[in-house]
């Protein structure tokens, strides 16, 4: 059997056509195609505006500005994430800060954030913005995350990048009733893709045109945003702020447009393949993701996680077993203050006892719409045969 990644877009003929027609037309990139798009995902997320981008970290770095994070500020995240949710705040020149994970959902820990804000509170250092991340497609705990915003007065940017499609409370994740701003991510292994793209939605008019400036230059063309300059000189743009090309062209909104008419099937798709592991992997010494009852998660990854003691392998042999067996598992994810970079600022192992529990024990299997029976079951039929070897 071929090797099986853990996640791989699925592109069909009908999205091909909508970027070959985008090809065909007068518009590769600043055209028509990506309001269309925007209108479809906050449609979709019965959010008010959405501001397109090139890449959900684009998304992440504007949102940040947007919301007025600058040198001196503190964003708290969770360790349990890829790095663009901190790096985000260094771009701004703020601090960053991480919130241990909860040991059933594996999102930020509400108990933890309401600890570490009474301690934060006391010296002064509460954060200016908390980004929540809703790790795998599960979404965290917004009402708890955002019922502490109201008390101690931060933001909330929900990374949802691997969460498009999914509900919590039974509403689409996007529809920013908890937070600030919602982030998605577009790339080839996430729900949907647009290549590489990204996408804030919010449901503030101040918030999206602030986004939508910072995302081209902080250029306009808005004759209420210009200034006043001499009537015989030409102005018919003018940079207001300092912005960044972080735009995203026509070519990958056609193709994020395209794959949105599919996003509920590729989502369901993706319950029938969790259900099944499921029911396939229990007898074996390994825990299979828990879904709270207020979630509906978008199953952006499948995670297991090795039962300490249980296995006659380590972590890291286990991991290097899958991948000669061809199957391209994954680790979502290292924390993100074990990182070179980051221990440079200071931060040590230890420092989110949960979190690096959870790193020493996960695996991502594969999952994603075009994973067939018989590739599952190979996939089931190796994780025995490691175990007993």
């Amino acid at each position: 059997m071929n090797n099986i990644p853990y996640g791989r877009q699925d592109i069909n003929q009908e999205d091909i056509n909508a970027v070959i027609e985008v090809l065909r037309s007068d518009f590769l990139t600043q055209g028509p195609v990506v309001p269309d798009f925007e209108k479809a995902v906050a449609d979709y997320c019965g959010a008010r505006h959405a501001v397109a981008v090139n890449s959900a970290t684009s998304a992440l770095h504007i949102s940040c500005l947007a919301l007025g994070v600058g040198k001196g500020d503190i964003v708290w995240t969770t360790p349990i994430t890829f790095v663009a949710s901190a790096n985000c705040a260094l771009y701004c020149g703020a601090m960053v800060d991480f919130v241990d994970i909860d040991p059933d959902t594996y999102n930020l820990s509400v108990e933890c954030l309401k600890d570490k804000l009474v301690l934060a509170d006391k010296v002064g250092k509460l954060p200016k913005v908390v980004i929540p991340v809703h790790l795998c497609g599960q979404p965290c705990d917004m009402a708890g995350i955002h019922s502490l915003s109201r008390q101690y007065g931060f933001k909330i940017i929900e990374d949802a990048s691997h969460a498009i499609g999914g509900k919590y409370k039974d509403e689409p994740i996007g529809n920013c009733r908890y937070s600030d701003i919602t982030v998605f991510s577009f790339h080839p292994v996430k729900i949907i893709t647009s290549g590489e793209g990204g996408m804030a939605v919010t449901n503030d008019a101040h918030l999206a045109k602030h986004l939508q400036l910072l995302r081209s230059h902080g250029i306009s063309s808005s004759i209420e945003e210009m200034q006043p300059r001499p009537a015989h000189e030409i102005w018919n743009y003018q940079q207001i702020d300092l912005g960044f090309n972080y735009r995203m062209t026509d070519l990958q909104a056609a193709l994020g447009l395209s794959q949105m008419q599919r996003l509920d099937e590729f989502v369901s798709r993706r319950h029938l393949i969790a259900r099944r592991y499921d029911q396939l992997l229990p007898e074996l010494p390994l825990v299979t993701p828990w879904q709270h009852a207020d979630s509906y998660s978008s199953y952006h990854l499948y995670v297991i996680r090795l039962k300490a003691g249980e296995t006659k392998k380590t972590h890291k042999e286990f991991y290097k077993a899958l991948h000669a067996a061809g199957i391209g598992a994954n680790v979502h994810y290292i924390p993100v203050y074990r990182q070179p970079y980051y221990e440079q600022m200071g931060f040590k192992a230890g420092y989110c006892p949960e979190a690096e529990q959870y790193y020493s024990e996960v695996i991502s299997i594969p999952i994603y719409p075009g994973l067939t029976v018989a590739q599952q079951d190979h996939v089931v039929q190796t994780l025995r045969m490691i175990f007993i070897e």
